[in-house]
């Protein structure tokens, strides 16, 4: 499984070069059977005005971890995946640091699926929780 886990995070990361992953310093560095974890800095770019952890950033590192987590567990080859809904309750501010975002399945079904991403804090206190619903449309 660990030899697995490598070239899975390995293709998450690399596919994420010349993205809004990259430019959000987003990297990949754990999967398992149900999920997939990531981390981001808290960095001047990720700031609002007042220097806190913008929440636009945080969501866009859940759509992230929860489309590149659909990939994985469906047929990426077979599917477009695609987010068509997200949701986030903010709870917490943060500063500096890393956060961590975890994508686990909720629903797996044929078409949508429905993750729930937790965005913690380097302590594992909760940022964010945020559900994220994505397409699978076959490629033709």
């Amino acid at each position: 499984m660990n030899e697995h886990k490598e070239k899975i995070l390995a293709v998450c990361n690399e596919i994420s070069k010349g993205t809004l992953m990259e430019t959000l310093d987003i990297t990949y560095i754990d999967v398992g059977e149900n999920f997939l974890l990531a981390r981001m800095p808290v960095t001047p770019r990720v700031h609002q005005p007042d220097g806190v952890l913008h929440g636009g950033a945080s969501v866009a590192l859940a759509e992230s971890v929860g489309s590149a987590a659909s990939y994985i567990f469906l047929d990426g080859k077979e599917f477009f995946v695609r987010g068509i809904e997200i949701a986030a309750n903010h709870v917490k501010s943060v500063k500096e640091g890393y956060v961590y975002a975890r994508a686990s399945i909720l629903h797996k079904g044929r078409t949508t699926q429905l993750w729930e991403i937790k965005i913690t804090n380097e302590e594992g206190g909760l940022i964010s929780n945020c559900k994220l619903t994505t397409i699978a449309l076959p490629r033709k």
